[in-house]
């Protein structure tokens, strides 16, 4: 595959990108356990709720190629997986990417389990599943950057006998936060690639990406991605928003928000990086379409609302303190010269949630890999089109 790369993987070899050394540094990381990559996912060298499930469950099929498992036997080779995905489990909580990931690994390998003739035919059972994963993001990536595109030009300029010709070529401005590209996947991206598709269907006038403090994600990775792809866009500070949509040329016309989602409620509530509520509720105030991109696999329909989505909360030392290279008089900067400073007083108490719930009823529509899910005329996202068995499951669980 062409392009950036936020995880490298060939059998027994995965090697990670380090996005804290970004945009200054490329560096890769080369996993080997699942302990190496609890604490890489733990540590946002690698982020992205797609990529999160992939560094994860990929190191353990690293972990099981690489490692000797001489006398172990079906049963026990059961319990060593289960015991190392429960606790790889535990490094991110609010991304729900991961949690699919590690109950389909769990099912494929207990199936297994019932007619495997050794703890080799587990392992391999495993690792393919594993690297399935990885194969399927990007096929989902591509397939939501397709439905996106398509969805946004036909809202933004619908077609008809009227304004079919008037429509043809004309290109619509954008606005995402965070980081929801190839650097937070397997490659393409979510909401980053709905963008990456616009521009190549020519149909992007121009994109817009905020910061995204206090980690940045969009100043150092986003914006790194936009200028690596070649895609006209302007970088703004988070507090910029509302003053950009207020604005009526023809750049700086906001026709639509995208963002990704690290899991969406079944009621259509969905938790993404904090500041997404905010701009949900300033495109609601100025008439901008509110998109949320989100693969079938960041769809929780036993979590019902935004309210029981746990929240994750990082050091407070995210806020007031801040790592960069040196730059020197005369502009240039010095890869090899890397400095913290404190950027507030560093005794005040801090609140940083990592997440912030965006209500169902500010969300215009959910893209995912199956198309789009629109919001109805109730205010409601029905997700039983697109997810029949999985929303038939839960339905028989709820007892209705």
């Amino acid at each position: 595959m062409n392009g950036l790369q936020a995880v490298k993987y060939t059998r027994g070899t995965l090697l990670v990108l380090d996005q804290l050394r970004l945009p200054h540094e490329f560096e890769y990381d080369n996993i080997q356990t699942s302990e190496e990559a609890f604490e890489t996912i733990r540590s946002m060298r690698v982020r992205g709720a797609p990529a999160i499930a992939i560094v994860a469950t990929l190191a353990l099929a690293v972990e099981l190629d690489n490692q000797n498992f001489s006398g172990a036997t079906v049963l026990s080779q059961q319990e060593y997986i289960t015991k190392k995905l429960d606790y790889l489990k535990g490094s991110r909580p609010t991304a729900v990417d991961l949690t699919n990931a590690i109950s389909l690994l769990k099912q494929i390998v207990a199936d297994a389990g019932r007619s495997a003739m050794g703890a080799d035919t587990i392992r391999e059972t495993y690792i393919q599943a594993a690297e399935k994963i990885l194969r399927d993001d990007l096929t989902t990536n591509l397939a939501i950057g397709r439905y996106g595109a398509e969805y946004l030009h036909r809202q933004i300029f619908p077609v008809s006998s009227d304004v079919a010709l008037e429509s043809n070529g004309r290109k619509l401005s954008v606005l995402t936060h965070c980081n929801t590209g190839a650097l937070a996947t397997s490659g393409h991206g979510t909401a980053l690639g709905i963008i990456r598709t616009l521009h190549k269907m020519n149909y992007l006038e121009h994109a817009f990406c905020t910061e995204t403090r206090p980690y940045n994600q969009g100043s150092r990775l986003t914006a790194f991605e936009l200028v690596y792809e070649h895609i006209p866009s302007t970088l703004i500070a988070d507090s910029m928003a509302g003053a950009l949509f207020a604005q009526r040329t023809k750049e700086k016309t906001i026709a639509a928000i995208i963002v990704g989602a690290d899991r969406v409620a079944r009621n259509g509530d969905t938790a993404n990086k904090i500041g997404t509520y905010t701009l949900a509720v300033l495109a609601k105030h100025h008439g901008i379409m509110f998109i949320v991109a989100a693969p079938t696999t960041s769809i929780d329909l036993e979590t019902a609302s935004g309210e029981d989505i746990e929240i994750e909360f990082r050091p407070g030392q995210e806020l007031t303190q801040i790592s960069g290279v040196v730059v020197e008089g005369d502009g240039t900067i010095d890869k090899s010269k890397k400095v913290r400073v404190a950027t507030a007083e560093q005794t005040i108490d801090v609140w940083n949630p990592a997440f912030d719930v965006t209500p169902h009823e500010l969300i215009d529509a959910i893209i995912t890999e199956k198309g789009e899910v629109v919001r109805s005329e109730l205010g409601t996202f029905d997700f039983q089109t697109i997810m029949p068995e999985r929303w038939a499951e839960q339905v028989e669980k709820r007892g209705h």
